[in-house]
């Protein structure tokens, strides 16, 4: 019999991709079947999701993976979302979404944590739920929320509501809930008193279930309309880290970067770790597949590159990303550095002016060739990915002896490399698909293929080949090192 082949649908905040993976014996197969974009847009006053779109688009991508799996005359096993975090739809009595989906990036949630502490100490919060403190966690997105509450019947995260729309069936998976800052860490389901004190109706959040849950089969008609009777539909890890998480196959002592339009660094653990010092370091303890968490912390990432990309394209610039990286890679030099969790680098209207105002309040020159402000921001990447690593060692105890780089951000040589100097860690890149590569291996350990993450992972390794960056010894890293940390503590002293 043919080994089944698994859909992975991996959403990105603004842009996704349907991927038809296959892992059966000696094989590691990941076809790119649709990409599509979705960028947020103001809307009724706020900064919004097109869920329409993205749903759509997802059943477009669906179809074509049906019929290209006809063509591989294999059949389809399931299908699996992922998505990024904290993000939600309202849906009403009928099942209808209420309003399109708002974005973490809108400014609503600017004071939402301030009035979040009058009503119960933040480190009261920290304790119940061992997560960071970020102003768009969902907990303070719904204090900031316009849409009466009592008029919600269901709140679903966006994978979730997405599950909702293609099955019928109303379910939270456990690693992407926990990005809402509402879930118990000591019990893995909803706080209820956290809730209840927030002034947040428990009645209208849906029953939390493990990474791994098959949820059931495809509504009939879309079934049919696709050409994928008898096609289940499996939570993977549906926040998208967990996904590039499950699909790394991490060596004993190492740590993770999953590099993206953030920058999530952290190691896998089998239990949370909360106390003062990791709260005061904002780290946090997110869940993660078969009975692991996610012990992390979220810098800016590639967002502020790619912003100011989008600021070149509007000016006429050259902006080629792999002409950028051979220009930045020939400069030995290092020269300005910028804190990159400021967060002014969030949203900003212009990346391009935040840069330079961040650049002025150091004492440094502004900057805005494209290529000496590539080097900045993938410079500084580097030296904050160090200090997390280093803040992790002394967090957890942990003895790191490497780093094993996930997603888009590891095609960048650059600052892969740079990362492994600033750090003096072996780094270890090319899973570049990870999300994808995790959603099919949970998906498969569901329907049977493998007996075991462990094992699934293992496939990973003795399919895939990894490229090393060793870390080198160089005075100018060491002096870099030294003035990025001299820059850095001006802003989490501040």
């Amino acid at each position: 019999m043919l080994s089944p082949l698994y859909i992975a649908v991996d959403l990105g905040a603004g842009s996704g991709r349907v991927f038809l993976g296959g892992v059966g014996p000696g094989e590691l197969m990941l076809e790119d079947v649709h990409r599509f974009k979705y960028p947020p847009t103001e809307k009724d006053g706020h900064l919004r999701w097109p869920f329409g779109t993205i749903f759509s688009e997802i059943l477009f991508g669906l179809g074509r993976a049906s019929a290209r799996g006809r063509e591989f005359h294999r059949p389809i096993a399931s299908l699996g979302v992922d998505s990024w975090g904290v993000d939600y739809g309202l849906l009403d009595p009928d099942g209808n979404l209420i309003a399109e989906p708002v974005c973490y990036r809108d400014d609503r949630t600017v004071d939402a944590m301030a009035k979040a502490f009058q009503k119960i100490p933040r480190s009261e919060i920290f304790e119940k739920t061992g997560i960071q403190f970020l102003n768009f966690n969902t907990i303070f997105q719904l204090i900031s929320e316009s849409t009466d509450l009592e008029r919600v019947d269901r709140l679903l995260l966006l994978p979730d509501l997405i599950n909702f729309f293609l099955t019928g069936i109303s379910v939270s998976e456990y690693t992407n809930s926990t990005t809402t800052q509402m879930v118990d860490a000591a019990t893995g389901d909803w706080d209820f008193d956290l809730l209840s004190r927030m002034g947040i109706p428990s009645r209208i959040l849906s029953p939390i279930v493990p990474a791994g849950t098959v949820l059931g089969p495809l509504r009939p008609a879309i079934a049919a309309e696709l050409g994928l009777e008898g096609v289940q539909v499996t939570a993977p890890g549906t926040h998208d880290t967990a996904s590039a998480i499950a699909g790394a196959p991490l060596n004993e002592g190492w740590a993770y970067i999953s590099s993206g339009t953030w920058s999530l660094i952290g190691i896998e653990r089998t239990a949370t770790l909360i106390n003062a010092e990791v709260e005061g370091f904002n780290f946090t303890n997110e869940g993660g597949v078969y009975g692991t968490t996610r012990f992390l912390k979220n810098v800016m990432g590639l967002w502020i590159f790619e912003r100011c990309r989008r600021e070149w394209e509007q000016m006429g610039m050259e902006t080629d990303y792999g002409s950028l990286l051979q220009d930045v890679a020939e400069i030995e030099a290092i020269d300005s550095l910028i804190f990159p969790d400021d967060q002014r680098f969030l949203n900003p209207p212009s990346m391009l002016d935040a840069i330079n105002r961040q650049l002025a309040e150091t004492g440094q020159g502004g900057i805005d060739e494209p290529v000496a402000v590539s080097k900045l921001i993938f410079d500084s990447l580097a030296f904050r990915y160090a200090s997390v690593l280093t803040t992790i060692r002394s967090l957890t105890g942990a003895n790191l002896s490497g780093v094993q780089i996930l997603g888009g951000g590891g095609r960048n040589r650059y600052l892969n490399q740079l990362t492994a100097d600033a750090s003096g860690l072996t780094a270890r890149a090319g899973l570049v698909e990870a999300t994808v590569v995790g959603n099919i291996l949970v998906q498969a350990v569901a329907s049977g293929r493998f007996a075991s993450l462990s094992e699934a992972r293992r496939h990973v390794t003795d399919n895939f080949e990894f490229e090393e960056f060793k870390p080198r010894d160089s005075l100018r890293i060491v002096a870099a090192a030294e003035r990025y940390a001299e820059i850095e503590a001006q802003f989490l002293t501040a």
